[in-house]
């Protein structure tokens, strides 16, 4: 190996979990290095040219809050922003976008190369180098060498991809792209656990040939947030609307005349599929009775030709796939540019890794992104944050960053990885977070912000706009609840909301309660409630307005989650010790054993959430404390 350069730390792949990590650990000062196969194709989106959806939304507004990048990227590249389960609670309320997949990439790649501590190199690492029981280095393709301190992997699906397209297999890590050969082998042989998943992904369809009068038009929202909690992130592009169309029983029945060659159903396919994005082919076999299945057309780009058929995901032969979308309507005529696929890879069993993703088995070597089992931009940027902080910290001996359970859903995803482990690609949800109440997207801020401006991440301007949101959400809410409401004044309005009228005299904060009632219905009515934001811009008093309105609709709800909260994390803080053998304790199960064995958790709290570890056995690790 001829050893070109040294490093504080090298990443891996060019995907969104490399990028997050190679931009975080520069901007905290390591000196970092990001290997990709293609320097043009950074966070290259893959699948749909979308950020965000439920539970995914909420991550990306705190990977912003915590001083990541994936927020302002996607608003720079907006062509259509859509804040998803308005008619619910806000612990539902979801943002979206859609992007144009090539000023994505491209605003990506201007940032990273604008940062003076990342340096780059085009090609594919085929080796780690090692020091001991501690990752030293990389070797790529063509013998060249890098030293550094730590290395992140986030291969993505890379490592040994196979791509599917009917009983066609080319290897691959996506198309047009080679796959990553020799690492997987490199780790198993120390002793790591590797398995197999597999996603797949539509295919893309030519605008001309659409007939989009016989499509449902599904426009974005008339007053779009965004994601970034910066202020104007505008992408100045013009907002393009999305199409509904649906399956019929005629492209069923041709989807199921390629099922005697899919590889989904032959054997040929092995890897695990992700359960909540599945194929149209499994669609068809899990939910037999059903006539017809929803499919959104999404446009990739401001200048592209190519429109994303999300929920027609398919490693079916492409005659089967062009016959069949033929029988659609609206598509009748539609012609294919690129066909749906099916693809493969390696991942790595993420019990093996701390919460920092460091692994346990190599110091200073961590993961992120689908090598860990995940699926989804979203999740794959959070990991690479993490990661990228935690290395920082760790060559530079300082504290890890560990965000909990009841502080992020990035606290979630990690701590559910570590402990639980996937059987499948995994998804956030809301319903896997237990204080989703509390880890809403509009006070992703309010969690995150002062953590990542500790850290280093965080611009001053930005704490300081959180400093100036708080100061006037407080006013707000204090207004709220001393302000005196006649009758009279609010008369026509309470008529027009379909509300009951009032008798006497109450306070504004009782009003806003009501389910059919907005603190915004109130502005032009109550002129001292707009005297509280003097020389404020629009949208940053709505948001103020908006996380006052939750905290004085939802107060009763919010205070009795966190006090649920506080009592669990007190599990959180009885530590267990590292060195504990787990075997020679028969009063735990046998079950109980051979997981806490494995896994090691860190507190009693994360040993209550591994699967098989009952509270009995809970009971005898409290005792085993002296608790």
């Amino acid at each position: 190996m001829d050893l070109l350069r040294e490093y504080d730390i090298i990443v891996v792949g060019g995907g969104h979990a490399g990028c997050e990590a190679a931009l975080s650990s520069a901007r905290l000062g390591s000196k970092v290095l990001l290997i990709s196969m293609d320097l043009n194709r950074m966070a290259q989106m893959s699948c749909n040219p979308a950020v965000g959806g439920i539970a995914k939304g909420q991550i990306v507004r705190e990977i912003d809050a915590l001083g990541g990048a994936m927020g302002i990227v996607t608003d720079l590249s907006t062509i259509q922003f859509r804040m998803l389960n308005l008619s619910k609670g806000p612990a539902m309320w979801s943002p979206r976008a859609q992007c144009d997949k090539i000023k994505f990439s491209a605003t990506w790649k201007s940032l990273l190369e604008s940062e003076n501590n990342l340096d780059f190199w085009q090609g594919t690492v085929i080796k780690l180098c090692f020091e001991g029981n501690s990752v030293c280095g990389v070797t790529t393709d063509i013998g060249v060498g890098f030293k550094s301190k730590s290395v992140i992997l986030t291969s993505g699906t890379f490592m040994n991809g196979l791509m599917h397209f009917g009983s066609s297999k080319i290897a691959g890590g996506r198309i047009s792209e080679p796959s990553s050969i020799g690492l997987t082998e490199q780790l198993v042989s120390m002793g790591f656990s590797s398995g197999r998943m597999k996603t797949g992904t539509p295919v893309r369809i030519d605008k001309r040939t659409i007939d989009f009068s016989k499509l449902i038009r599904q426009d974005g929202d008339d007053l779009p947030k965004g994601f970034s909690f910066s202020p104007v992130n505008d992408s100045g592009l013009p907002k393009l609307p999305c199409y509904i169309t649906y399956t019929n029983k005629e492209s069923h029945l041709i989807i199921e005349s390629g099922f005697v060659d899919s590889p989904l159903f032959n054997g040929t396919i092995l890897g695990l599929g992700p359960r909540y994005c599945p194929s149209i082919e499994t669609k068809l076999i899990t939910f037999a009775d059903k006539d017809k299945h929803q499919l959104f057309l999404e446009p990739e780009g401001i200048d592209s030709l190519e429109y994303y058929l999300n929920g027609f995901s398919s490693s079916l032969n492409w005659k089967i796939q062009n016959d069949a979308i033929h029988c659609i309507e609206g598509l009748e005529k539609a012609k294919i540019l690129k066909p749906g696929y099916a693809i493969e890879y390696d991942y790595f069993l993420p019990t093996q890794l701390h919460h920092t993703l460091e692994t346990k088995i190599v110091t200073n070597l961590f993961f992120a992104g689908q090598i860990n089992g995940t699926t989804g931009y979203e999740e794959a940027g959070s990991q690479g944050l993490i990661a990228g902080i935690n290395a920082h910290l760790k060559i530079n001996k300082l504290t890890p960053f560990i965000l909990s359970r009841n502080e992020a859903y990035i606290g979630v995803l990690i701590d559910d990885l570590v402990t639980k482990g996937v059987d499948e690609p995994y998804r956030m949800f809301t319903s896997r977070a237990e204080y989703r109440l509390l880890l809403r997207q509009d006070n992703a801020d309010e969690r995150l912000t002062p953590r990542g401006f500790s850290l280093g991440l965080v611009r001053k301007n930005n704490m300081d706009r959180l400093s100036l949101k708080l100061e006037l959400k407080k006013s707000v809410i204090s207004f709220c609840n001393d302000f005196i409401v006649k009758p009279t004044v609010v008369r026509e309005l309470l008529i027009s909301k379909t509300t009951s009228s009032l008798k006497q005299n109450t306070k504004l904060s009782s009003l806003i309660m009501r389910p059919q009632l907005s603190i915004f219905d109130f502005l032009t009515l109550i002129g001292p409630l707009n005297d509280l934001f003097c020389n404020i811009d629009l949208s940053f008093k709505n948001e103020v307005l908006e996380a006052a309105e939750i905290q004085l609709k939802y107060a009763g709800y919010i205070d009795r989650e966190s006090f649920v909260a506080d009592k669990l994390i007190r599990l959180e803080g009885l530590h267990l010790h590292e060195d504990i053998k787990y075997e020679s304790i028969e009063s735990l199960s046998i079950e109980a054993r051979q997981k806490l064995g494995s896994i090691r958790p860190l507190t009693i709290g994360q040993a209550s959430r591994i699967p098989g570890v009952s509270p009995s056995d809970i009971n005898v690790l409290l005792v085993l404390l002296g608790r």
